[in-house]
């Protein structure tokens, strides 16, 4: 598949129960939001699988603190299939397959090979009420692979120039090659939760300007500082801080998700 290859819905394999998180560029806090949203959504009684499909810097394990004995990698060498990969989080309530942390290699994958995997992770999604693609940063082709295998793909920017610039391009990326794909925006580490929609009105004003589409806004998370200090102590923020600010705007925002399936 080539940059300009454009996947219509009938023609590309999905899952509608897997939400693939992407940002236009890295520490929007992408995996952080990727990790405390599993984790809400097993409160709530979802049976939640936590993919981390960022291939070259993958990181969710180091996040919360789990130490797996087989990963993406073991995946890709042949040794284990998806499903055999799949480590449980019992903090967190819910199950994570976890990616190669420094092996830029991973990121290089073939086209072929990153389609057994895609179509590898759409079975494994049978087996869950709900599947989080936690994405690399930007617009490699492991992104564009599964994000259009996803039902649903969220947008994270925060109030960064390149954060809204990258964020558009992803964006723009996306519609094109999967018309028809469901994006939503969430601004993350906001000011507050009328800044953060000013920062997805500047997102959304280019998109409606020159893409002529209207992603709408699923969300927006204030900046909490508890969050730096739950990532310093591989702690799940929902485990360590249960009342912060940001955990009840990602709790808030996986009731809205689930509002919507």
């Amino acid at each position: 598949m080539t940059a300009a290859t454009i996947l219509h819905p009938a023609a590309r394999p999905v899952a509608r129960n897997l939400i693939a998180v992407a940002s236009g560029k890295g520490g929007v806090g992408k995996t952080w939001l990727s990790v405390t949203l599993a984790h809400a959504f097993a409160q709530a009684g979802d049976r939640v699988l936590l993919f981390d499909g960022d291939l070259g810097l993958a990181n969710v394990d180091i996040q919360i603190g789990l130490t797996p004995r087989f990963d993406l990698g073991s995946v890709i060498a042949g040794q284990k299939s998806l499903a055999e990969a799949v480590a449980r989080f019992e903090d967190g309530g819910f199950d994570v397959l976890p990616g190669k942390s420094g092996s830029g290699a991973l990121a290089t994958l073939a086209q072929q090979r990153l389609n057994e995997i895609r179509d590898g992770l759409i079975q494994v999604c049978k087996s869950y009420d709900l599947v989080i693609a936690d994405l690399g940063a930007g617009l490699e082709q492991v992104v564009r692979t599964m994000t259009a295998a996803a039902g649903r793909v969220l947008v994270v920017v925060n109030d960064e120039p390149t954060s809204l610039t990258d964020a558009y391009a992803l964006i723009k990326v996306t519609h094109s090659q999967t018309p028809g794909v469901p994006m939503q925006v969430v601004v993350n580490s906001a000011a507050s939760a009328g800044e953060g929609e000013k920062t997805y009105r500047t997102l959304l004003r280019a998109c409606e300007n020159f893409l002529k589409i209207a992603p709408p806004l699923a969300g927006v998370v204030r900046r909490d500082e508890r969050v730096k200090d739950s990532i310093r102590a591989q702690s799940a923020l929902l485990t360590r801080y249960p009342q912060s600010v940001a955990a009840a705007d990602v709790v808030a925002l996986a009731d809205r998700l689930r509002r919507e399936r």
